[in-house]
């Protein structure tokens, strides 16, 4: 498999030094903007204190976001520095730097590019300077496309730099049980929301489960729900006090292992749907023994949006602390001070990279794309394990749905579940 070129601008080093006849009792940070990006907010070290090597920010860049910024007469990044006495919501303005982005012949490099490395003062007459690392590196991605929703039973294809699109995978959906209670789903009426707390408990959407193929028709990963979305008492919303769950798995030794688990669940009476995604390490390869969560966010449900983690960029939350991403960790990124400055999740899950489109229940999106990092796929089974949870993704949005509201006939029809033969072969990208 081939992947798409993608560029990401990393941002790191940061430090402010004011001029030894001032001092600042306040906490300082800054908004880091690139045009086209939603700004990032990051906290500044200020004078005698260590700065962290941590990225600060980072902006992913695919080749359609590069060709614009190539044909661009000036591109900058902006710097916009605070001081701040009651977080980010108290503020005072201080100062702000321009650095300009040269992309010519960004687009065939192969290792990192420094575009700044150094102080600046922020403002005219100002001997306040900041001191930061602006530098462009080179971050490969397999893109995905379904050509269908998960429930439809889709193909997916590879996309390459040219959107030529190349099968690769078919997804089979199952639905074994949809509903407890009889085939009338009596479930589905709202009379039955009114019946007592015992009849609500019986509602539940299980037996979901998705499985990819290769072209061989081997089968290459799954996802299966394993824990029913059931509505809390007296509700008919699935709470996150109860999430509903799907195991993600991928073939080994002639079964089934684990390798992930995805939580989802309706936030209160909100309009948002939360997730919760977890790796399950492989006692027999790591000494890791603990799930590690890697990411736990909301998405609107009625319009959808982007599911995505980035282990690089220290955007994900993770359950450990310290959790920002060492600059010398990443792809030969060259920043940092080495191994002692991030948390050891960093270390074992540099470069897990993942995004998805998430559906909406009223929004109709197409298809899902997924977006993966290269540095975790070693093989096919890797590559469609994240096909497998971005199906599961989609597929959540309309297992937290209301249970007053009715499921589509994709979701609700009785498919007989065949156990799935694993051939023992591991196909490599």
């Amino acid at each position: 498999m081939d992947p798409c070129r993608f560029l990401r601008i990393v941002v790191g080093n940061l430090s402010l030094k004011f001029p030894s006849s001032s001092s600042s009792s306040s906490s300082c940070f800054c908004k880091i903007k690139l045009k086209g990006f939603a700004s990032q907010t990051a906290p500044l070290p200020i004078n005698d204190q260590i700065p962290s090597p941590a990225a600060a920010a980072c902006f992913t860049l695919s080749k359609s976001e590069m060709d614009k910024l190539l044909v661009s007469k000036s591109c900058y990044l902006k710097v916009e520095v605070y001081a701040s006495r009651g977080g980010f919501c108290t503020k005072k303005f201080l100062g702000s730097i321009s650095l300009p982005l040269d992309f010519k012949g960004i687009e065939s490099m192969s290792r990192p590019v420094v575009f700044h490395n150094g102080s600046t003062l922020i403002k005219t007459g100002s001997q306040t300077m900041l001191n930061l690392r602006v530098q462009a590196e080179p971050d490969p991605r397999f893109v995905f496309q379904f050509d269908g929703q998960p429930e439809c039973s889709p193909q997916v294809f590879l996309q390459t730099n040219d959107k030529v699109l190349q099968p690769v995978f078919t997804c089979r959906f199952n639905s074994r049980l949809v509903s407890e209670e009889t085939p009338s789903k009596s479930w589905l009426r709202l009379d039955s929301l009114r019946n007592g707390e015992s009849k609500n408990r019986r509602k539940e959407r299980k037996g979901w489960a998705i499985t990819i193929h290769d072209l061989s028709g081997s089968p290459v990963a799954a996802a299966s729900m394993v824990t029913p979305f059931v509505p809390s008492p007296g509700s008919d919303r699935v709470n996150k006090s109860n999430p509903g769950a799907w195991l993600i798995l991928l073939p080994g030794d002639s079964t089934w292992k684990p390798w992930g688990r995805l939580e989802a669940w309706r936030e209160g009476n909100d309009d948002r749907i939360g997730y919760r995604f977890e790796l399950l390490p492989d006692p027999t390869t790591t000494a890791v023994a603990e799930p590690v969560i890697l990411y736990q966010s909301t998405l609107n449900t009625k319009s959808g949006g982007k599911f995505a983690m980035d282990i690089n960029s220290g955007s994900s939350p993770i359950s450990t602390p310290g959790s920002s991403c060492d600059m010398g960790s990443g792809s030969g990124s060259g920043y940092g001070s080495g191994s002692d400055s991030g948390s050891w999740v960093q270390f074992m899950y540099s470069g897990f990279v993942m995004s998805s489109m998430v559906k909406g229940e009223r929004r109709k999106l197409p298809a899902p794309e997924v977006v993966v990092g290269v540095r975790h796929v070693s093989c096919t089974e890797d590559a469609a394990g994240f096909v497998a949870l971005a199906a599961a993704l989609n597929l959540s949005v309309d297992a937290c749905r209301p249970f007053s509201k009715k499921l589509r006939k994709e979701l609700t029809r009785q498919d007989s579940h065949n156990d799935v033969v694993l051939s023992g072969s591991r196909g490599y990208a």
